[in-house]
């Protein structure tokens, strides 16, 4: 019998479904959902969600839900992310949801929250180099620095796009100043990664999920690159540099008719994309990839091996049994 597991990535801006089969030791990934929700909208630099944003989240959830009982979903595993993890009304909020869907939700922290996104890049591609990983989500951005084998470092910072939208993006197009405060910005709060960026030195950049994957997108779309069906997507350097400047130089309106960007991404794509055009600018890379691979994909990963490890650990059991039955059988029998 197949046992069907969701994953549900409760994300400041998007709310993310991720729907798979285990039978036996294979598994396959049936159904995927993103809907913008965006809950930290209007009150996440004063540290709370709003009404409007807790009933876009309940709507949301509540659609999830129907959808995972149509589907016959045996297990259920929800996370909250930045938004819910310092939402002075986020237990209300937590509360709300299993009581109005019967969703269970746990809040996960930023360093759990880096983990999941390693296991969900890693999943996606192999990292012969070392790596700089960065999710840049709506309410947090995650750096790891990490290989195919293990994470050197890694930290949550609170300054994912929705909070950079509301504080310092007060025109459309953005304002040269405005990106002038943003990198002032950078340059104070992420000390900690410029450190580890030194002891470490990653060559590659690894952008997850969220904005690459929408840079990646209208790269292809710009270049007519056909690209479906696999978890890692292209994107260059000189590219980036060339999206970016038209992005900034566009308001919402002119930004939703460059062919691959996507209503979701609209709002928060270009102060996303000044945090990666300080990283190239502060950093040594001598590429990017895209993995659209992230959280939900590395909590997958992780119950996958916890699965397979139990099914191992049953087989085993029941090998170790029958060889000493069978030895017993045999003594009897001399």
């Amino acid at each position: 019998m197949k046992n069907r597991v969701a994953i549900i990535d409760m994300g400041t801006n998007t709310f993310h479904l991720l729907v798979a089969e285990f039978e036996e030791q294979n598994y396959q990934i049936t159904h995927r959902h993103s809907v913008a929700v965006k809950i930290g909208k209007g009150g996440i630099n004063d540290g709370y969600i709003t009404e409007e944003g807790a009933n876009r989240a309940l709507s949301a959830l509540q659609n999830f839900k129907s959808t995972l009982d149509n589907l016959s979903v045996q297990k259920i595993l929800a996370f909250g992310t930045s938004a819910l993890r310092v939402a002075k009304n986020g237990a209300e909020i937590i509360q709300k949801i299993i009581t109005e869907t019967g969703i269970e939700t746990r809040v996960i922290s930023g360093e759990e929250e880096a983990t999941y996104i390693y296991e969900g890049v890693r999943s996606a591609m192999k990292m012969d180099q070392k790596s700089l990983i960065v999710d840049i989500g709506g309410g947090s951005v995650e750096f790891i620095i990490g290989n195919e084998k293990e994470i050197f470092w890694k930290q949550s910072f609170e300054i994912g796009g929705q909070r950079l939208l509301e504080k310092y993006q007060k025109h459309d197009p953005i304002l040269p100043e405005e990106i002038d405060a943003l990198n002032d910005f950078f340059l104070q709060s992420l000390k900690p990664l410029s450190d580890a960026m030194t002891q470490h030195r990653p060559q590659v950049l690894i952008g997850s999920s969220g904005t690459f994957d929408t840079l990646s997108e209208i790269y292809c779309a710009k270049n007519s690159i056909r690209w479906q069906d696999n978890p890692e997507t292209p994107l260059t350097i000189s590219s980036f540099h060339e999206i970016f400047e038209e992005l900034k130089i566009n308001n919402r309106a002119e930004r939703l008719q460059i062919p691959g960007m996507i209503e979701m991404r609209v709002d928060m794509i270009v102060v996303a994309c000044c945090l990666i055009k300080f990283l190239l600018a502060n950093f040594s890379f001598n590429k990017v990839r895209v993995s659209s691979y992230s959280l939900k994909e590395g909590v997958f990963s992780l119950t996958y091996q916890k699965q397979a490890l139990v099914i191992g650990t049953v087989h085993l059991q029941y090998l170790m049994t029958n060889a000493l039955y069978f030895k017993a059988r045999l003594l009897a029998c001399l």
